[in-house]
């Protein structure tokens, strides 16, 4: 089918997506083309068509988008919120296109798919071989919260995630997920199936990549994000209470968690490759590091004064003379990608950073790297209320006693639970939570300014320790 949406149209839609990375950055549509038309069987039947966009930034880099259409030949008020653009016909009318994903009478195709495992031109479902039964899906929201896909929930039984950036290759997600539930873990929601894309580059060799995954929905979860933010406002409320005083005391969850990283992080271990870093490899490891920091610094005026003590974490890292065992990691691991539920956590979004390359982020990494994220996540759930009372001492000092206290929490559940721990490990754990500061110092310059004093207080605190060995 030919693409007949414009260029302009298509630009204007990314922009005001927030999904589309490229916000700040120039950029324009080089390329667009039809992967596959999604349709169930009957003539009538509505029919989705997948478009992949191009976006190619001035600066050389180039990124692809999926975008799910469906077309109606008059304005559809329901889903005005979710108008693409209008096409020719080419029977000298307009064809009024949305995005299909906003659409409750077309989502069905996807869950549908999966149940069947149809494939078609251009497209292939497959169905996750643990799942034996499929639960009975429901008409379709989406999830509003979510920044770099867009998700969909089937009633209260499945949620489908479509990845609106696209790079050839299998998703990690779905590889990871896959992975663990042949492994038997408890900790993830079930995967159910996914959706793969065919199409032929220019060499006229295939190419494939994955447009979707469903899993189960975890009815009745609760955010671990928002869990520890109310055990941090109990903890505000009482200001004549310790942490380990306070009803809403988190550090028994932080324990339970930590358990179940560990054990997530053993059975990736036991099920897809492992290696080991040593020698020129930690230097690149560290060099890499040291870069982050440089281009950070070189932003951000108030990192510049402790640079140089900061380094000395990296530089610790490249004098490693024992080698470090590597893995498969989640590779984005925070709060916000842990739910808790009756039968306990289970951790989500094995994508890892989509920032990344694919290739990047299915590589071999330190666990301390996952573990690292967590600890500075409790450092933001204990501080980010600060904001709104700013200079005050006392709360201040209340946050760093919650974070330390959840934060030793985790890495006592980590380490109970079989996992190397993490505590034994200095070099390391200092060196990717002071990475993830400096990069959480960058973003919040950018983009929250009034939670800068989140990262820097992190950073005070991480080069303030260097000095002192």
């Amino acid at each position: 089918m030919a693409v007949r949406l414009d260029a302009d149209v298509l630009a204007h839609h990314l922009a005001t997506q927030r999904w589309f990375a490229g916000k700040g950055r120039a950029w324009s549509v080089t390329d667009v083309r039809t992967v596959a038309e999604l349709r169930a069987p009957g003539p009538d039947a509505p029919g989705v068509r997948i478009d992949l966009i191009q976006v190619t930034y001035d600066d050389g880099g180039t990124e692809t988008y999926q975008q799910p259409l469906v077309s109606y030949a008059d304005d559809v008020e329901h889903l005005s919120h979710a108008f693409v653009g209008h096409e020719d016909d080419g029977a000298g009318g307009v064809r009024w296109l949305y995005d299909a994903l906003h659409d409750k009478g077309s989502t069905g195709l996807w869950v549908e798919g999966i149940a069947t495992d149809r494939t078609g031109p251009g497209f292939a479902f497959h169905r996750e071989p643990t799942a034996t039964e499929l639960p009975p899906g429901g008409p379709s929201i989406v999830v509003g919260a979510e920044q770099s896909n867009t998700s969909l929930i089937f009633g209260d039984t499945l949620i489908l995630k479509v990845f609106r950036k696209v790079s050839p290759g299998l998703n990690p997600d779905i590889e990871m997920h896959s992975a663990l539930a042949a492994a038997g873990s408890t900790h993830i929601a079930a995967p159910l199936g996914w959706l793969e894309g065919v199409w032929e580059r220019g060499d006229g060799e295939p190419t494939t990549a994955s447009l979707a995954m469903s899993q189960e929905y975890l009815k009745g979860a609760t955010d671990g994000w928002e869990l520890a933010l109310t055990s941090v406002r109990d903890l505000y409320a009482e200001a004549d209470l310790h942490a380990d005083e306070v009803g809403g005391d988190f550090a028994g969850e932080a324990r339970r968690l930590g358990a179940a990283t560990a054990e997530v992080h053993a059975a990736l271990a036991r099920v897809l490759p492992t290696g080991r870093l040593e020698g020129k490899e930690l230097v690149a490891l560290a060099d890499g590091m040291r870069a982050r920091l440089d281009r950070a610094a070189a932003e951000v005026s108030d990192l510049a004064p402790y640079a140089d003590a900061l380094r000395g974490a990296f530089d610790d890292v490249a004098a490693l003379d024992e080698p470090v065992p590597v893995q498969r990691v989640h590779g984005d691991f925070h709060l916000g990608q842990v739910m808790r539920t009756l039968q306990g956590w289970k951790l989500l979004d094995f994508e890892g950073e989509p920032a990344r390359p694919l290739d990047e982020r299915r590589g071999l990494e330190t666990p301390v790297k996952d573990v690292a994220g967590m600890l500075r996540s409790f450092d933001y759930a204990a501080r980010h209320l600060l904001a709104d009372h700013p200079g005050d001492p006392q709360r201040a000092y209340r946050a760093t006693e919650w974070a330390e206290r959840n934060r030793d929490a985790f890495l006592a559940g980590y380490a109970e639970a079989g996992g190397e721990d993490p505590r034994r490990q200095p070099v390391l754990l200092r060196a990717f939570e002071t990475d993830k500061a400096v990069y959480e110092v960058l973003y919040e310059a950018r983009n929250r300014p009034t939670w800068l004093h989140i990262p820097m207080a992190a950073i005070d605190r991480l080069a303030g320790k260097q000095r002192d060995e």
